[in-house]
Parts: C-alpha cells; sequence; structure tokens
C-alpha cells in the first residue's frame, strides 16, 4: 500500500519535530516535507502534491489561512489535496474561515498523538474531521443565522439526499444517520457521495458548512 504522504507546516521548529517523530511510526504514513511559514507551505506543497497538509494557522508573513487559499485555488473540490488546520482555538474567527478556504478541518494542538495519525487518514478518505461539539462551538457563533421561514431542499438534491445532509451537518455519523432515517450504513454512503458530487464539495466538512450557510440547519434549530 502507497503510504499517504503528509507536508507539516507550522513556525515552531519543536512542534513539526514532534508531529514528524509520531507519523514516522506509522507504516501507511509518510512526511515528505515541511514549511515555516505560508508562502514557504505554499511552495513546498505545489511541489510536492502531498495528499494531507497539516497547517499551522498563525504562522509570520502568510498565515495558514491565506496558505490554504491559494494552494486550493480555483479547483475547490477536484483539488485533490487535504488540509488539516492546527489551531490552539485562540481564534475562532479563522477557524471558520479556514474551511470556507477549503480546509478539510481541524486539530487542536494539545490532542493526542492517536488523534494526529487518525486526523490525516480521516481527511485522506474524504470523511470530516469535525467532531459534533467543535462543529456547535465554530457555527454558531459564525454560521448563517437562522431563516424566517423553513429552506427548501437545493434543488439538485432528493427528498432523502436532502434529510441525510440535514443529519451530516448536525455532526452525526454514518451509522446514527442509517438509525435515524431507517437505512443501511452503505446506503447512507451512498447519499453522501451523491449530495458531494451534486454540490460540488469536498468532502463531509464542507457539506456541513454548506448546509449551515444555506440555512438548511441552523444554529439552536434542531
Amino acid at each position: 500500500m502507497t503510504p499517504l504522504r503528509v507536508v507539516l507546516a507550522d513556525d515552531q521548529d519543536l512542534v513539526r519535530a514532534g508531529f514528524r517523530v509520531i507519523l514516522g511510526t506509522e507504516d501507511d504514513i509518510e512526511v515528505v516535507g515541511e514549511a515555516r511559514d505560508g508562502l514557504e507551505a505554499v511552495a513546498v506543497v505545489t511541489r510536492l502534491r502531498p495528499d494531507v497538509v497539516l497547517m499551522d494557522v498563525q504562522m509570520p508573513g502568510v498565515d495558514g489561512l491565506e496558505a490554504t487559499r491559494r494552494i486550493l485555488g480555483p479547483a475547490g473540490a477536484d483539488n485533490p489535496i487535504r488540509i488539516v488546520i492546527l489551531t490552539t482555538f485562540d481564534r475562532e474567527d479563522y477557524l471558520f474561515e479556514a474551511l470556507r478556504a477549503g480546509a478539510s478541518g481541524f486539530l487542536l494542538k494539545n490532542s493526542s498523538p492517536e488523534d494526529l495519525v487518525e486526523s490525516v487518514r480521516i481527511v485522506a478518505r474524504g470523511d470530516a474531521l469535525l467532531a459534533p461539539e467543535v462543529t456547535r462551538r465554530v457555527i454558531a457563533r459564525f454560521g448563517a443565522p437562522a431563516p424566517a421561514a423553513p429552506t427548501r431542499r437545493p434543488p439538485e438534491l432528493t427528498d432523502r439526499e436532502f434529510e441525510v445532509l440535514a443529519h451530516l451537518a448536525r455532526g452525526a455519523s454514518n451509522a446514527e444517520i442509517a438509525a435515524a432515517l431507517f437505512l443501511g450504513e452503505t446506503t447512507v454512503k451512498t447519499h453522501v457521495s451523491r449530495i458531494l458530487a451534486k454540490l460540488d464539495l469536498r468532502d463531509r466538512t464542507h457539506a456541513v458548512v454548506f448546509a449551515y450557510e444555506h440555512g438548511i440547519v441552523s444554529p439552536g434549530r434542531p
């Protein structure tokens, strides 16, 4: 099996060294490059085309948010690179803007080594890296206000796909969606794949952002 190729972008040498040691113990992950700031990250990622980038938000010069925009660029959902934002939660506005820019989720810097390793695998396979409680915290502050009237489903989606999207946006797993809608997990996976394709979304994380931005679900609304 070809290892997942990872680039580390952080202005702290010790942080990058620690991440490299942790990820280097895994047979299915290879750290192929490092960057000390956003500008260097853009250059390294453009040259190496890794599968996953672990990107610090706050770096000198070009920060992680702008670097994310430049790396993912206009390709949108067609860009195969996945970016995980590293944060201490000091700037929640940066986090939400990073998701808007195309990042596939974020990881707290005090997370366990196991969580760091799993984050690479999660985003590489296109799944969301947003725990339900984190989703609520970020979206509740920066998401769209609840609409005056119930939002109609996007015309691209079937009624069932619209239901799946609403559950997904609230942080439900495939198993939880399957139980709520009396479907098989394989069927739910198929619906999620079709939702992403029809709405031209990169992954589940951006399905969450789409749902909040379009009023499909809203902070405080069940």
